[in-house]
């Protein structure tokens, strides 16, 4: 059985993110996953490769904060992990956990968290960061 179209997505960010040219690619696709194509991988043959990527310094991301679900009219998880990121930039990271972000919050936009962050406001809050972090470079 061959993988998923999304895991073939997931080889090819993996070989940009790395740095890698098609000759490199091509070589591990074959000593690794014993094909010349990824679209011809199995389960182990990705597994497998993609193993040798992390090895070879690939990290792939990993949600930092509580995903809220899937909430009609609220902020997606897209959002909220964006304005967790810029936060953490704007503020090099010096305040753990989100007390301050949800302080900031309440201050500026009248929401107490980000878990009660509105689709309509969510766009406002990132471009308000982005303009903070710009101001502060």
């Amino acid at each position: 059985m061959t993988i998923s179209r999304r895991q073939i997505g997931l080889i090819k960010v993996a070989v940009k993110t790395l740095g890698w040219s098609d000759d490199t690619y091509r070589s591990a696709l074959a000593q690794i996953g014993g094909v010349t194509t990824s679209t011809d991988l199995d389960k182990t043959g990705f597994e497998a490769l993609f193993g040798y990527f992390e090895y070879c310094g690939f990290e792939p991301l990993q949600a930092k904060g509580p995903s809220y679900g899937q909430r009609p009219g609220m902020a997606s998880f897209a959002q909220i992990e964006l304005i967790r990121n810029l936060w953490a930039e704007y503020t090099h990271r010096a305040y753990p956990g989100q007390d301050e972000l949800n302080k900031w919050l309440e201050r500026c936009f009248k929401v107490s968290s980000l878990r009660f962050l509105k689709k309509d406001t969510a766009p406002k809050v990132i471009t308000a960061l982005k303009a903070m972090k710009l101001r502060a470079a």
